[in-house]
């Protein structure tokens, strides 16, 4: 179980709304959005410092510190096992617009271990009094016909993920 949840996915902060968009037997797509009272690209910067925020549980080796996210096409959502010398690629980044929008492919968590491929589309957006964060995360393909329970055990952990998101934003030093 801790692995199910552990690479269910990788984000955080309280949304402001959570939801899963739509499930089937063979795919769900979940949405979670907050709102940051930081600039656009602070919220951005926090974003891509995810072993600052990423919850150690939901992780394969149990430490957050593990955890990297290289922001440039074809960088790396990676974790490193120390206590076994290995890793594992979380996400690959294939889509880079610094301050506005980060593209990830990648099955999270116990999806890894399916038939499915994932697309997270992070949207950065100015607003009045700071900054709105769009995750959506899409799967599909064959996780044993399982999708529709999938999509809320995911909503949740990126929920929680989210919150944690929201709390590092907040407390980064203004820029």
């Amino acid at each position: 179980m801790k692995y199910l949840l552990a690479a269910a996915l990788c984000l955080g902060s309280t949304p402001a709304a959570a939801e899963v968009v739509s499930s089937s037997a063979n795919g769900f797509r979940v949405r979670h959005t907050v709102q940051l009272v930081v600039p656009v690209q602070a919220a951005y910067q926090a974003f891509t410092r995810i072993g600052g925020w990423w919850d150690g549980e939901h992780t394969y080796s149990g430490d957050s510190a593990n955890l990297s996210l290289s922001v440039s096409p074809g960088g790396c959502f990676c974790e490193r096992i120390p206590k076994s010398g290995g890793g594992i690629e979380h996400m690959r980044v294939t889509y880079v617009e610094p301050g506005q929008r980060l593209v990830l492919t990648g099955s999270l968590g116990p999806l890894l271990f399916e038939g499915t491929a994932g697309v997270m589309d992070v949207k950065f957006e100015r607003i009045a009094g700071g900054s709105r964060v769009v995750l959506d995360y899409k799967v599909a393909g064959f996780a044993e016909g399982n999708g529709q329970a999938m999509a809320a055990l995911v909503d949740s952990v990126l929920g929680d993920q989210m919150k944690r998101y929201r709390s590092y934003a907040a407390s980064r030093p203004k820029s």
